[in-house]
């Protein structure tokens, strides 16, 4: 059974939930990779210009968020839910097919990586 998605008091994550893109990206470059925002909730945020290269956003939670134009491609969804978030001109990696994509779009499924 999946976990509810979590709110915690991280100081990455809490810029993005005080819609600071920009002091998260900045923050970011201080911080050893991999970025780990894990099972989190990401609901109805505007992420609009976020670094996400190299961040595992595994089972996070997008529900209705504002990911346009983001560049997923060197992230981690696995696990994630993008149901009605706003996602054109993302990248996804390419292990995501436009299938998985598209389901957990408009059914809310968790994305499944293909082999």
């Amino acid at each position: 059974m999946q976990e509810e998605p979590k709110i915690i008091d991280d100081e990455l994550y809490q810029l993005l939930r005080s819609d600071d893109v920009a002091g998260f990206n900045e923050k970011r470059k201080a911080h050893k990779l991999p970025i780990r925002l894990t099972g989190l909730d990401f609901r109805g945020l505007d992420l609009r210009g976020i670094n996400a290269d190299g961040v595992d956003f595994s089972n996070a939670y997008f529900h209705q968020a504002d990911l346009r134009g983001i560049d997923f491609s060197k992230s981690k969804l696995e696990g994630a839910s993008i149901n009605k978030a706003s996602i054109s001109g993302c990248y996804f990696p390419k292990q995501l097919t436009a299938e998985e994509i598209r389901l957990s779009h408009s059914c809310g499924t968790r994305m499944r990586y293909s082999n």
